[in-house]
């Protein structure tokens, strides 16, 4: 069975895109503070927020790998976006004009794979790119992603397996790690270990550094197929 293994990086949406109304909404919890130095400082941590949701951010990349493989595709949007693709070696690097491009693209290699495996997928990655693609009209091909929570099948999502479906709790044996904790606790090298992160995404994207983004998306997705294939030896099939 064909399985893809991706992840997306996502970037803010300028301040000014939204109206009074919306920006009364979003910023709701500041006027309850009476302090000013309160207030600013819950201001700032709700707009570091925005990258969470697919209504106050755009997808910026799309990293992916067929699990057995290794060969795949990394879409992010860049102002050179005329530049020829790169194809050196099994992953492809393609620069898009804007985010319905990196969409569109994303959907026509998903629709060639029956099956998906991500590290929180299921809460984050599938719902925001299903929410962005229909915002923006984009086609979308596989819409059984998130289907039934206790299977493997089609959806294979590690924050998921490794806790076994949070059955501890926040603190319990099994509560959830980042990737981060997971890869080095497993002896796999981190997607962090060259000092980009995902909260580096909006300063990135400020200064124009679209490769840089692409390729620690795809050391996301590396070290993602790398503790799904620990996961199938060790832990699969526990119930």
């Amino acid at each position: 069975m064909a399985r893809l293994v991706f992840d997306i990086e996502t970037s803010a949406l300028p301040l000014e895109q939204f109206d009074d109304a919306q920006q009364e909404y979003l910023f709701r919890d500041c006027l309850k503070m009476a302090d000013e130095a309160a207030q600013a400082a819950r201001r700032a941590e709700i707009q570091q927020q925005f990258n969470l949701w697919p209504f106050t951010a755009q997808v910026v990349c799309v990293a992916m790998l067929n699990a057995d493989s290794l060969r795949g595709q990394v879409l992010f949007t860049a102002e050179d976006f005329e530049e020829e693709a790169d194809e050196a070696g099994p992953v492809e690097f393609m620069a898009c004009m804007d985010e319905v491009e990196l969409l569109t693209a994303f959907w026509d290699v998903a629709k060639h794979y029956e099956a998906i495996v991500t590290f929180n997928g299921r809460g984050f990655d599938v719902p925001f790119l299903y929410l962005r693609s229909a915002l923006l009209n984009v086609p979308i091909t596989r819409k059984d992603w998130l289907g039934y929570r206790f299977q493997t099948e089609p959806h294979c999502d590690l924050a998921e397996q490794l806790t076994f479906y949070g059955v501890s709790g926040r603190e319990g044996a099994a509560r959830r790690f980042n990737l981060d904790f997971y890869c080095k606790a497993f002896g796999i090298e981190s997607p962090k270990s060259q000092g980009v992160t995902g909260a580096d995404m909006n300063t990135l994207i400020a200064a124009g550094r679209y490769r840089e983004i692409a390729e620690y998306c795809l050391r996301d997705v590396k070290a993602t197929v790398l503790l799904y294939h620990l996961w199938q030896e060790r832990l699969a099939g526990i119930k």
